[in-house]
């Protein structure tokens, strides 16, 4: 009830009495207690086809826990989205370093073009996608001497008599090698030693696993170590040839060739694909008008991704995704509210720009307007504060005491340059202060020590009032951003060729606190 709530401020003075109530309010009107979002789960059994989604590449070799927790969840999804859709080609908007972009493509063969404003994460990308190229090619080549070698030691160690003919191979099993999931038997890439042995090495299904297991019949069965079901793994889905597709008439062959054959194009396929399944990092900046087709010239039936898509990028991604009849879904996980763009902050500034917020009607109606303050807040992370990641406070407390000093010595109130991440390289407040100073070009020579220490010493008593403050806002922020991700799914519904959209928490949101995606199918 609105009218509870609102006794947590005095009617009077509109100061803070009831801090309790106040707790209360916030929680209710955050997102997760409104009710609004789609389950990740019910939109991933909703998109379910005949997509048997992938096995393979683990991104935490090649990525930080955080964000091989993003990408691992998002390009799932995307994947789901993509065979929903029937599309194989993705437009990663901000890509960074392409981490979401590879992973897309390495693990479930899309076609993806990752742009980027800055050139220098494009060229970073690049430098990247070399570095996995090499990698790919060493994975590979580690799995075939490493398969051999257990192969050898499984020949010396088992009885004649046990040993597998090639002949046994049953075709049938053979001709359905359609994926790495759910076939009885399939042939990998180097899985066959080259060096006179006629023993398949064969992959169970996790049902012959269990049931193998309780009889105890795993004599015939190569234990693969985890090292290899890892290279197996890695391998690209369209590493598997569909034999059922060939139209060679290998009626007349001998057993043996027909899989000499059927490895050497496993081979050709595995190695084009491990080349040229990697994506297209470009650089560009993009607003709201900008024109897909002059950076992409074989644009396509597509889908349109954003990880952490930073201040305007997101609302531009959902103005773009709304006005190309060729992107036909769009999954984007916004972040840095505080550099979006508002209409109604400075009323003098021109009319006709495409602003970050609002974007719906709804809200651009009521002249709604957050204030940068309020921005800042939506990024803090209250559940992360939740479990012990406190905030920063004796930095905060730091830029605070600043501030007082820049305005009461030097009279200036608002500047363009920014302090940055001075904190982290000072070794006390007097060499934080001297290299803020340098930074904003003030003179510090004027500014003795004793001074600065003055200036702490008067303030050192209410660093404690300080973090309380900061603490009301890590509670206020969930609301925020309710107001922000709603303003964008408001737009969404709003548009006439939009046959779903939602919001989706994608992330653990102490790995990730940006952790819900605005997600749309035209």
């Amino acid at each position: 009830d609105d009218d509870i709530f609102s006794r947590a401020f005095c009617e009077n003075t509109e100061k803070l009495v009831d801090v309790h109530l106040f707790a209360l309010a916030a929680k209710y009107y955050s997102l997760s207690n409104l009710g609004v979002c789609t389950p990740l789960e019910d939109v991933l059994e909703a998109l379910k086809g005949d997509s048997e989604g992938a096995m393979g590449i683990k991104p935490d070799e090649f990525m930080n826990d955080k964000k091989s927790h993003e990408v691992q969840v998002m390009s799932e999804l995307v994947d789901s989205i993509a065979n929903y859709c029937g599309i194989k080609q993705v437009i990663d908007i901000g890509s960074g370093k392409g981490y979401l972009s590879s992973f897309l493509s390495m693990q479930y063969n899309l076609k993806v073009y990752g742009i980027d404003s800055s050139s220098s994460n494009t060229n970073g990308a690049h430098e990247r996608n070399r570095k996995l190229k090499k990698h790919w090619r060493a994975y590979q080549s580690r799995g075939k001497e490493t398969l051999k070698r257990q192969s050898l030691e499984m020949a010396n160690d088992r009885p004649v008599e046990n040993e597998i003919n090639c002949k046994t191979i049953n075709e049938e099993l053979l001709n359905n090698a359609n994926s790495l999931q759910n076939q009885d038997q399939v042939i990998i890439q180097d899985l066959v030693p080259s060096c006179g042995f006629t023993e398949m090495t064969t992959l169970k299904t996790s049902t012959e696993m269990e049931a193998d297991s309780v009889t105890g019949a795993q004599s015939h069965e190569t234990k693969l170590s985890e090292e290899v079901l890892d290279i197996i793994n890695a391998l690209p889905v369209d590493a598997v040839e569909d034999f059922s597709s060939s139209h060679c008439n290998c009626g007349e062959l001998c057993e043996e060739e027909k899989v000499q054959r059927k490895m050497t194009s496993l081979k050709t396929r595995a190695r084009k694909s491990s080349e040229s399944n990697l994506y297209f990092p470009l650089t560009s900046c993009i607003t709201a008008k900008t024109e897909l087709n002059d950076i992409i010239t074989d644009l396509e039936d597509c889908m349109m991704v954003g990880l952490h898509t930073c201040g305007d990028l997101a609302a531009n991604t959902l103005r773009i995704f709304t006005a190309k009849p060729e992107i036909k879904a769009v999954c984007s996980v916004g972040c840095c509210y505080h550099l979006l763009s508002e209409q109604f902050e400075n009323p003098e500034e021109c009319h006709d720009q495409v602003w970050g917020f609002p974007m719906c009607q709804y809200l651009k109606d009521k002249g709604w307007c957050c204030g940068r303050n309020a921005r800042m807040s939506a990024c803090l992370a209250l559940e992360r504060v939740a479990v012990g990641q406190m905030l920063p406070t004796e930095s905060l407390f730091y830029r605070a005491v600043l501030q007082v000093i820049i305005e009461e010595i030097y009279g200036v109130t608002k500047s363009d340059r920014h302090v940055g991440k001075t904190f982290s390289k000072s070794s006390s407040f007097i060499d934080y202060v001297r290299r803020s100073l340098k930074k904003l070009e003030l003179d510090d020579s004027k500014l003795p020590d004793s001074c600065i220490m003055d200036y702490y010493e008067k303030y050192k008593h209410r660093m404690n009032e300080l973090e309380a403050f900061n603490m009301l806002k890590v509670f206020l922020a969930p609301c925020i951003e309710v107001l922000i991700l709603l303003d964008r799914l408001c737009y969404l519904k709003e548009q006439e060729n939009i046959a779903w959209s939602g919001l989706v928490k994608l992330f653990d949101p102490v790995k990730s606190p940006r952790c819900y995606a605005v997600i749309a199918l035209k």
